[in-house]
């Protein structure tokens, strides 16, 4: 059996479009702990959301960035609406 690689791009085209036809994964509540944040020169915060047994490392682009009313931190609990864009 020969194995064909597919390009990068048509791996996010693939995911992209199974979340886009998936009702449930388009709007998520995700409960768990914030930990690694880091708050970038460029506005864009970069952090790991984590519970007891997974983890799934993540990015907040600038402009969602700014409409946060809280400051994320290391260890912070809670839920957020997240809305997952693949490129």
């Amino acid at each position: 059996m020969e194995i064909t690689p597919i390009t990068i791009t048509e791996l996010n085209k693939y995911i992209k479009d199974k979340i886009a036809a998936d009702e449930f994964l388009q709007n998520v509540y995700i409960k768990g702990e914030i930990s690694n944040f880091k708050n970038h020169y460029t506005g864009h915060l970069y952090f790991t959301l984590k519970d007891e047994n997974s983890l799934i490392k993540c990015i907040m682009f600038k402009g969602y960035a700014e409409r946060l009313k809280f400051t994320p931190k290391d260890r912070n609990e809670g839920r957020s609406i997240w809305y997952c864009i693949c490129f």
